[in-house]
């Protein structure tokens, strides 16, 4: 099965509303883990911030899933502005998973501007057009079945919130959805 995720980074320090707090980590973690070995995902797509992305890709490396990182702006960009940027060694994780990755050619920069507003709305874009398109290559496709793993507290944060957006747009593509709840 091939997976997209999406979900919510770590909660700033001086967060009004707990979405995903520091001490959920291993939390997610864990149900990530099982979530992945119970559906048989045996290749992930998805970005690298600081929190559900992170610990996804590193679940990956742990469970030899095939896994594709996909940045919307240049490397030391994305790391400054959404990893290194909350609570934790993100930013030692981030590195190696990105070098591991990045080796075997599995990194996407998408070059788009940090001062595009739509740059994490265009990424969710692209993360979920890479998963179609391994999903219709005729030269690896066995019948795949395609599931967007959504990693949030349940509900949209507002009009614009970037991880429902997602959502939304993986139910309009025909993925399955499978959600983390980063609270409880």
């Amino acid at each position: 099965m091939v997976a997209v995720l999406a979900g919510r980074r770590i909660d700033a320090a001086d967060a009004a509303t707990p979405r995903f707090p520091f001490q959920n980590v291993e939390m997610v973690k864990e149900k990530l883990k099982q979530f992945f070995i119970a559906r048989g995902i045996h290749y992930l797509v998805c970005s690298a911030a600081c929190g559900s992305d992170l610990i996804a890709l590193d679940i990956a490396g742990e469970l030899n899933i095939t896994a594709k990182m996909i940045l919307p702006f240049d490397v030391e960009t994305f790391r400054f502005s959404s990893v290194t940027d909350r609570q934790g060694d993100w930013g030692e994780l981030f590195d190696m998973i990105y070098e591991r990755l990045n080796g075997q050619s599995n990194v996407i920069i998408l070059n788009y501007s940090e001062d595009d507003t739509d740059a994490y709305v265009k990424t969710n874009f692209d993360i979920l057009d890479t998963a179609d398109s391994i999903v219709d290559n005729p030269d690896i496709n066995r019948d795949e079945e395609k599931i967007a793993v959504i990693v949030w507290e349940g509900a949209p944060k507002d009009a614009d919130d970037t991880t429902d957006h997602f959502r939304k747009e993986a139910i309009k593509r025909n993925y399955m959805i499978g959600e983390i709840n980063c609270l409880r």
